[in-house]
């Protein structure tokens, strides 16, 4: 029995106000433990401003550098990624927000553009992904042509646009699975808050513990949300950073900077085994929950409730947690509690100038906190071998034992990596079906050499507990060697797949990302050109070195040459090693 409660309040956060007119600023923190001795901190912020005061450049809570970025790149809607990390569904569970909060490893953007063509599309994309990249320093500005795609079945608008504006928007999609995420990512962030990071939940985020977590996501969306008779608009913008911290790791480095391998004696062993001794020792699992605070694991206490969120309400309840009522959980004075009556939820409402700390001691518990299953399974990988060809395999699996699970599969691939697409292939595994039947429909563009990508979409349907393998082979393209990276033989990023399931009673999309993919090319031995200019060198300097002597030096015969007479060389020496002593002794005579 899976727990459906602690989804349900990550999606009302963001669907809550396509239903009411929502407070123009809410944050939110949610806390939950992860097996085996992990923590999951979700912080969402959501600011919102009428469509009029947008029009006015009237803004208030939401901010204003994106605002006119937005409004001069002709943007109507906006989704933007910075991710790091791998998340482990099979001991954490479904990831938050159902996956719509996250992108691939690296930066990942795409947006719907109004244009009346093709090509102004392009020009409104090009001058987005320049300003945003100077907005948040990163590269977006390196999102051109040949990384851009135009999806058609993975993505939906999560905004209300009327008719007649969707006929001019053009999605477009680009990806940058290379980009290292920093602090100078961060810290524009945190500036397009209005408390800045100075108070509230974002007091907590700190970019030393952000990315030292094992998983770690930061998203903006921006998207305008109408009343039921569109009565009013309002332009919304969605922040969100999700990480996963370990808790033993975080609260180490607050008394032992430097890792160090725990002492023995500290060791949880099984000592049932036959090798278990005081050299060998077999973990065991942790039986109990592990004491943490808020203060160990992001350094830091809260500092109050932000004095921009609203009072009364359900909104005012800025922390939640997600334990079991059981759970001893204790609080800095102020705050208050509201547990639920699911028995495993509670959230507090903070004060506003007083800091705010949680702890909780070490406890066994009764009753675990139960996890949300994955509708799906995904694993991506390279198969076949050489510097010529190969393949991609992605392993489906859906877990359920009573439904099917339908998505859209999207794959994009730089223009050297080219798809053969009669090899594309669906197969259940252990029984022998045709990709007919599991396969409902493709949408393929082909790559342009040094012009455009290839996009790869297929809709794919995977039967109770079955795992299907998509697989297609592909050829490797040579480069010049102007267009390899500086460490060539590291090999070349592949942007993960997005995966998008297709429920169509859901609210909310859910989404899935695979890991991204090294792709070594044939690399040239670029020591050949530094062993060329050498040699190169050595023998335009010998030839130099001949012709020069032969030009200017003069060459006379043997007997042309005057003798020498040694008597005249040894008295001249002689002379004027005299007139130097002289000089030297009469210096020394006026000293005296």
């Amino acid at each position: 029995m899976f727990t459906l409660l602690p989804v349900l309040l990550f999606l009302s956060i963001s669907a809550g106000s396509s239903l009411t007119v929502a407070s123009d600023y809410h944050e939110r923190l949610l806390l939950r433990p992860l097996p085996p001795s992990s923590l999951l901190a979700s912080f969402n912020f959501r600011s919102n401003t009428s469509s009029s005061s947008f029009e006015q450049q009237n803004f208030r809570y939401f901010p204003r550098s994106l605002g006119q970025i937005l409004q001069h790149a002709n943007t109507r809607e906006l989704h933007l990624r910075f991710s790091l990390g791998w998340w482990d569904a099979e001991s954490w569970g479904a990831r938050p927000w159902g996956g719509a909060r996250e992108g691939g490893t690296g930066v990942e953007l795409w947006a719907w553009v109004e244009a009346d063509t093709d090509e102004q599309a392009d020009a409104h994309w090009t001058t987005l992904t320049n300003a945003l990249s100077g907005l948040f320093c990163a590269s977006l500005n390196f999102i051109d042509s040949t990384r851009t795609i135009r999806p058609v079945m993975s993505f939906q608008p999560e905004g209300h646009h009327s008719n007649t504006t969707m006929s001019n928007l053009h999605l477009l999609h680009g990806t940058l699975p290379r980009e290292p995420v920093c602090t100078e990512n961060l810290t524009p962030f945190l500036k397009l808050l209005p408390c800045k990071g100075k108070a509230g939940i974002s007091s907590l985020l700190d970019g030393h513990k952000l990315f030292d977590a094992s998983w770690q996501s930061m998203s903006i969306d921006v998207r305008p949300v109408c009343q039921e008779d569109e009565s009013e608009c309002l332009l919304e913008i969605d922040q969100a950073v999700d990480m996963v911290l370990d808790i033993e790791r975080s609260k180490r480095h607050r008394d032992n900077p430097i890792p160090r391998p725990v002492p023995v004696e500290d060791l949880i062993c099984d000592t049932s085994k036959s090798y278990a001794s005081n050299e060998a020792c077999y973990p065991l699992d942790i039986t109990y929950e592990q004491p943490w605070s808020l203060n160990e694991i992001f350094g830091r206490p809260m500092k109050g409730s932000c004095p921009l969120t609203q009072s009364e309400g359900e909104e005012s309840e800025t922390v939640c947690i997600n334990v079991p009522h059981e759970r001893t959980v204790y609080t800095s004075a102020g705050a208050v509690e509201h547990k639920y009556e699911d028995g495993l939820f509670r959230c507090y409402k903070l004060p506003v100038n007083e800091d705010f700390d949680m702890v909780l001691p070490q406890q066994t518990l009764s009753t675990l906190n139960p996890l949300t299953q994955p509708l799906l399974y995904a694993e991506r990988s390279f198969t076949g071998h050489g510097q010529e060809r190969g393949g991609v395999q992605t392993l489906l699996t859906n877990p359920s034992t009573t439904t099917s699970v339908e998505f859209v599969y999207l794959e994009s691939l730089p223009w050297f990596m080219k798809p053969y697409l009669h090899t594309l292939r669906a197969h259940i595994a252990g029984s022998i079906s045709q990709s007919d039947n599991i396969i409902k429909e493709t949408y393929y563009r082909p790559a342009l050499d040094r012009q455009r990508g290839t996009q790869l979409e297929v809709r794919i349907v995977v039967p109770p507990s079955s795992t299907v393998t998509l697989t297609y082979d592909f050829e490797k393209a040579i480069l010049r060697y102007t267009e390899y990276p500086p460490d060539a033989n590291r090999g070349f990023d592949i942007a993960a797949s997005v995966i998008r399931l297709i429920f169509p009673s859901s609210p909310s999309p859910v989404y899935l990302r695979t890991t991204s993919l090294l792709l070594p090319l044939p690399t040239p031995d670029f020591s050949m050109p530094y062993n060329v200019i050498i040699l190169s060198s050595t023998v335009m300097a010998l030839a130099f070195g001949m012709i020069f002597n032969l030009l200017v030096r003069r060459f006379v015969g043997a007997d042309e040459v005057e003798r020498w007479d040694l008597r005249k060389l040894k008295s001249k020496v002689r002379g004027q090693l005299e007139g130097i002593r002289a000089k030297l002794g009469g210096k020394g005579t006026k000293a005296e």
